[in-house]
């Protein structure tokens, strides 16, 4: 059986045809229009474009909002159009196949677990850094979503109270301090501490603060500049302090780093293990996650989704109230 999963973010829209072995076939990529109905179009081209080439028996988008346990509707995403939408419905009526619905990293954390680097764990969480921090958690191999379908929002747990401003309207939230938006936060702070100390990251933002990017500093810091060096420390210091709090909450085996800043790991991951094991409550006395990065890199959440398509469509009427 062959399923489209879609990842419907912020910037893209990004569809992919898999197979049951959670193999990528074919891909499709369009930006993600700012109107309702345009995104809606969007989606549907994209698949009606990968249909065009294979034969495949439902959809599963994966979408960076919050989506009601019934799993057919979104309440609300804050980078994209939908309030209180019947997005499944919608898209079934056009495209003509089954459609499923799932947060982007629940659908990540799905992938993971049936193809990836949490294949096999009864407990494992995805924490996904990127402009801030999504998060995915399996209990007993089941997507946990909360009593309203919105858990768990790990990156708005408060890290530093008071601290920086969040767009969710609080401070100190843990993506402000560990995301691909908080490293050139972390870098600017410290080019207005230290002038004079870097050298590569200086020379590239020319005296403009608003050009300085997390994936400007990652590549700074692999040029050995001590600016974006020292932001790279702070990152894993946080991100340390994080996954300790979610293993005290949660103790699973593994916890997955996925997102576009885990492309960078080799320069971070280490050193926030090393934080995190001396952070947890009772480490030396109870075993430690494994911290690893996810194996499907960004292809994790369309995974994900077509393999939740393929139990709806196993189990008629599963896509409604879908389960991990």
């Amino acid at each position: 059986m062959l399923t489209i999963g879609v990842d419907v973010g912020g910037t893209s829209v990004r569809a992919g045809v898999v197979d049951e072995r959670g193999s990528l076939l074919d891909t499709a990529r369009v930006g993600t229009p700012s109107e309702e109905n345009a995104l809606e179009d969007a989606i549907a081209g994209v698949v009606e474009d990968l249909r065009n080439r294979h034969e495949v028996a439902a959809v599963g988008l994966a979408v960076a909002g919050f989506v009601t346990r019934d799993r057919r509707s979104v309440m609300f995403a804050p980078h994209l159009a939908w309030r209180d939408a019947p997005v499944a419905d919608r898209i079934a009526k056009r495209v003509g196949l089954p459609v499923t619905l799932e947060h982007d990293v629940n659908s990540a954390v799905v992938g993971e677990h049936r193809f990836g680097a949490a294949r096999g764990a009864k407990v494992a969480a995805l924490v996904a850094l990127g402009t801030g921090i999504g998060a995915g958690l399996l209990l007993d191999g089941e997507i946990y979503r909360g009593a309203y379908g919105v858990a768990p929002e790990l990156g708005h747990l408060t890290m530093v109270p008071g601290g920086r401003a969040c767009p969710c309207g609080k401070y100190g939230c843990w993506e402000r301090y560990c995301s691909g938006t908080a490293l050139a936060a972390t870098a600017v702070e410290l080019l207005a501490r230290y002038p004079g100390r870097s050298t590569v990251l200086s020379r590239e933002i020319a005296g403009d603060p608003g050009s300085v990017t997390g994936r400007r500093v990652a590549g700074a810091a692999r040029d050995g500049d001590p600016i974006a060096l020292r932001a790279m420390a702070e990152l894993a210091k946080w991100l340390g302090e994080g996954l300790a709090l979610v293993a005290d909450v949660f103790d699973p085996e593994i916890i997955v780093i996925g997102g576009g800043v885990s492309e960078s790991a080799p320069l971070f991951l280490d050193e926030a293990r090393e934080h995190y094991a001396g952070a947890i409550t009772g480490a030396r006395y109870r075993p430690l996650a494994r911290i690893r990065t996810a194996h499907l890199g960004d292809d994790t959440a369309i995974v994900g989704a077509a393999a939740l398509a393929v139990d709806a469509a196993k189990v008629p009427g599963a896509e409604v109230g879908v389960t991990g």
